[in-house]
């Protein structure tokens, strides 16, 4: 996989009106989300059609409670390792919502500012695929060759950033397998 011009060449676009400049065009940090929509499901349109447009409130009551929620990602990574690209990596998905970053001896708010958004198709019980950390590796590392800031140490969670909101992606991400991963693809 390769970045080229901010964006993935291996992802199938999909653009978010949900994005905008990033203030100092700092790319810093990446941080790893889960999502299932309807919660514990997976496959269908919703998860595109939240970042791009808003879900159907009618299509499961569950989505009663995003109805005007603007949320994107940078990257969806489906179940079968497909990458779907919503925003460029050079400007601000909105993903991280309120959050924190220690950053050497600095905290840090505001982290869509200057992070990049993976979202992985799953939650925080059901065991991720094997194509889906593959599919991650490989954008990680096209992602760290790209943007000399980022490095694996700053690899993070939205649990980590957010942790009084937020728990993915869960203990079912297997950190070590990842890094295995990425490590391989070296």
């Amino acid at each position: 996989m390769k970045i080229e011009a901010g964006w993935l060449n291996e992802a199938r676009r999909k653009v978010s009106p949900y994005q905008d400049a990033r203030p100092d065009n700092e790319v810093s940090v990446l941080v790893l989300h889960s999502i299932s929509l309807p919660p514990g499901q997976f496959g269908g349109p919703f998860i595109e059609q939240l970042f791009t447009s808003g879900v159907v409130e009618t299509a499961h009551p569950y989505f009663k409670t995003l109805q005007g929620l603007r949320v994107s990602a940078h990257l969806l990574i489906r179940r079968d390792g497909e990458c779907v690209q919503f925003v460029s990596f050079d400007r601000r998905a909105w993903h991280a919502g309120r959050s924190r970053w220690k950053d050497g001896r600095r905290l840090r708010n505001a982290l869509n500012d200057f992070a990049i958004g993976i979202e992985l198709e799953g939650d925080e019980v059901t065991p991720y695929r094997q194509a889906q950390y593959a599919s991650l590796a490989g954008a990680i590392k096209a992602l760290v060759d790209y943007y000399p800031a980022l490095t694996l140490q700053r690899l993070t969670s939205h649990a980590h950033i957010a942790p009084l909101r937020k728990t993915d992606p869960g203990p079912a991400f297997d950190w070590a397998y990842l890094h295995d991963t990425i490590h391989h693809l070296k």
